[in-house]
């Protein structure tokens, strides 16, 4: 594995910033993504995520519970994968 570079740290660490939520749970599903899948994601995959971080808190609990899903196919396909990671 070869390690991000100075831009990939300094935007994984702007990302870690955002994904601090009001709710732990979604702080937790949101750093995994981060640390197993943000290097590796296709530049729009990337973006679905950023745009997943502008929703709201309650609307990104209902998602990742299974109690409702977003009416964006890219929203809900980038749910399903974070919420799939392994713990």
């Amino acid at each position: 594995m070869t390690l991000p570079s100075d831009a990939e740290q300094a935007e994984l660490r702007r990302l870690r910033w955002r994904c601090r939520r009001g709710m732990r749970e979604l702080d937790q599903l949101f750093g995994r993504y981060l640390d197993r899948c943000w290097l590796a994601a296709a530049t729009d995959e990337r973006a679905t995520f950023e745009r997943l971080l502008d929703c709201e808190d309650d609307a990104l609990w209902r998602w990742c519970l299974g109690y409702d899903a977003p009416q964006d196919p890219a929203l809900h396909a980038i749910v399903q994968r974070i919420v799939a990671l392994p713990v």
